[in-house]
């Protein structure tokens, strides 16, 4: 004869009791997880504040160091420009000479102040004689921005001369201590005589044919 055996399960208190347990466990971990993550987003914004700052920091440094090598670079330039214009213009008159022109004056830092016709301009050097006056602009490094800068200027000084009844010829020179093949066959182009210095001379290269007259 067999004998049936009857399953025996836990009690209820028992799997209560492991519920309860695997609650808490749980809770336990969500909270501990919560808290790490807020102390690891806490220190991702303590490193992310850290490093604007450090960014800051540096660009501030940088602007100031720019700003100091700026300043120092335009007291050089200014420097070396107005070296260059005491250095060129004596030499002017004579290496002109060897193209064909005398020129008795060479007039240094000519301003024109028109308030009547709102004409203002400034010419480096200024070469003359009866009929002819050829405008030099001189600068330490010659740009194409420059060379336009002297076209205007020209066009001003022939308006200037045209209301003062001066029918001499206007001729344009530009002057450069750096000059890029870029900017002296721009130079050349325009009809200017372009002036560079060669060792303790200068040269004198004449425009791509005939010089423009203003």
């Amino acid at each position: 004869m067999e004998t049936t055996q009857t399953a025996s399960y836990p009690s209820f208190e028992t799997v209560w009791a492991a519920l309860q347990e695997t609650d808490r466990m749980m809770r336990e971990n969500a909270e501990r997880h919560d808290r790490e993550m807020k102390k690891f987003e806490r220190t991702m914004k303590e490193r992310a504040k850290q490093r604007e700052r450090e960014r800051k920091e540096f660009e501030q440094a940088r602007k100031k160091s720019e700003e100091d090598f700026n300043k120092r670079l335009g007291e050089y330039i200014n420097f070396f420009g107005e070296v260059s214009e005491y250095t060129i213009a004596p030499m002017l008159c004579e290496k002109f000479i060897e193209l064909g022109f005398t020129f008795p004056r060479a007039n240094r830092n000519v301003s024109v102040r028109d308030k009547v016709n709102n004409l203002f301009f400034e010419i480096d050097v200024m070469l003359e004689n009866g009929d002819i006056a050829v405008l030099v602009e001189i600068k330490t490094k010659l740009t194409v921005e420059r060379i336009n800068d002297h076209i205007d200027r020209l066009e001003k000084m022939r308006k200037y001369a045209d209301l003062r009844g001066d029918k001499r010829t206007f001729l344009g020179a530009v002057a450069g201590v750096v000059v890029t093949d870029k900017e002296r066959y721009y130079a050349l182009d325009q009809g200017f005589y372009l002036i560079e210095p060669a060792g303790q001379n200068l040269n004198i290269t004449p425009p791509n044919g005939k010089p423009k007259e203003w």
